[in-house]
């Protein structure tokens, strides 16, 4: 019988002070980050594998994980990537039969570190009043002054860079090399439903590392260009900023999620801030002003676009906002055929209300082709 299996007890400290106590889950040890919660009712696996939430301490905020196993097709990356996670019930057993492993096997395999049996209202609540914060998770420690000094070397989420931890090592190439449009996509964190979306619309990618200059990236002659999610400080990447300012120039059609819309906003002279709690869940209300219609959309993000300067920026027309808080959740710039948004499209896991914007980047690609290449394009598709 294993340290887990006789209920290993283990510790959470917040940078607050505040003390949970419950069992260890996964593997015993130690893990660091900054502390946040998910909403969502499923799709843990996709959420644990988004690099998104590299360097982050997971709060789930549904009550039971790992009742349905884990599936090798409902991963996002090709490791873990949260930092650690906090449950309510960590389950070993689970009932799907196409799954195959429990969550305690590929938590162990992947060396990640949890614990449960604690209170994660409270929890979700704390972060919500007082905002997102740092914590240690421990179930082989337990003097609290060894892990206070742990907490206090955990580097703040502001200002820190972590697309270059997740990013492809290499240049890669995916889909068909006959399909009718070549996108490059600029991975800073990229999940593998975006690269699937793409795909599925008749697109083969290139995707360069985030460190990839704009002259790199151009020599392919891309029809299309889409900057992705990923981790971090999006103002601690200057030299991304410059690749984005380059491409906007470019007037080669550009399309960024997440990390790759706020690169995107700051390319084109807008800031971005830390958000108090940030938004993350499968459950978040966007509307789209441009048509005017609400969608139930996939959220993963800390830091956001300040709205009031891209209200005021002459270049800088707001397509989306998120209507619990009225943040900024989508741009469109002004005489260039670039767009983002802050939320999902690709919404693995969530509701696939706003996958139109992979098909509104296609066709943004196709109507802004030279007739020569569209005739060409469209003659591979036939």
């Amino acid at each position: 019988m294993n340290k887990y299996e006789q209920g290993q007890p283990a510790i959470l400290l917040l940078a607050d002070g505040s003390v949970f106590r419950g069992k260890a889950a996964g593997k015993i040890g130690t893990a660091t980050g900054e502390l946040c919660f998910n909403t969502g009712m499923t799709g843990y696996q996709e959420i644990f594998t988004d690099p998104s939430y590299y360097g982050q301490i997971l709060v789930t905020a549904t009550s039971h994980i790992g009742n349905y196993g884990v599936h090798p097709k409902e991963i996002e990356s090709e490791s873990m990537m949260i930092a650690g996670l906090v449950c309510k019930k960590f389950s070993k057993p689970f009932s799907r039969a196409s799954a195959n492993a429990s969550i305690q096997d590929y938590f162990e395999s992947h060396n990640l570190i949890g614990i449960s049996d604690v209170d994660t209202r409270a929890i979700v609540r704390k972060i919500r009043d007082k905002g997102a914060m740092n914590a240690v998770i421990s179930s082989d420690e337990t003097n609290m002054d060894t892990l206070q000094k742990v907490l206090e070397k955990v580097p703040s989420m502001n200002g820190l860079e972590l697309s270059s931890k997740v990013t492809a090592k290499k240049v890669c190439f995916l889909g068909d090399e006959n399909a009718s449009l070549k996108v490059a996509v600029l991975d800073l964190g990229v999940k593998k439903n975006i690269l699937r979306c793409l795909i599925e619309r008749d697109c083969y990618l290139k995707v360069f590392p985030m460190n990839a200059t704009f002259e790199e990236i151009s020599s392919w002659n891309p029809d299309g260009i889409m900057l992705s999610n990923g981790p971090g400080d999006p103002s601690a990447m200057p030299n991304v900023v410059q690749t984005a300012k380059d491409i906007i120039a470019s007037d080669i059609p550009t399309f960024g999620i997440c990390l790759g819309h706020q690169i995107i906003a700051l390319a084109a002279d807008l800031t971005t801030e830390k958000m108090h709690n940030g938004h993350r869940g499968v459950n978040h209300p966007v509307k789209n002003l441009l048509t005017g219609n609400c969608e139930v959309t996939s959220q993963n993000h800390g830091f956001v676009v300040t709205f009031d300067e891209a209200e005021k920026n002459n270049n800088i027309e707001i397509t989306h906002i998120h209507l619990n808080d009225n943040t900024l959740a989508g741009i469109r710039l002004k005489n260039k055929n670039v767009f983002s948004v802050q939320f999902h499209p690709e919404a693995s896991a969530g509701p696939k209300d706003s996958r139109y914007l992979f098909d509104e980047f296609v066709e943004n690609i196709r109507v802004n082709m030279p007739a020569d290449e569209a005739n060409r394009a469209k003659a591979q598709k036939s």
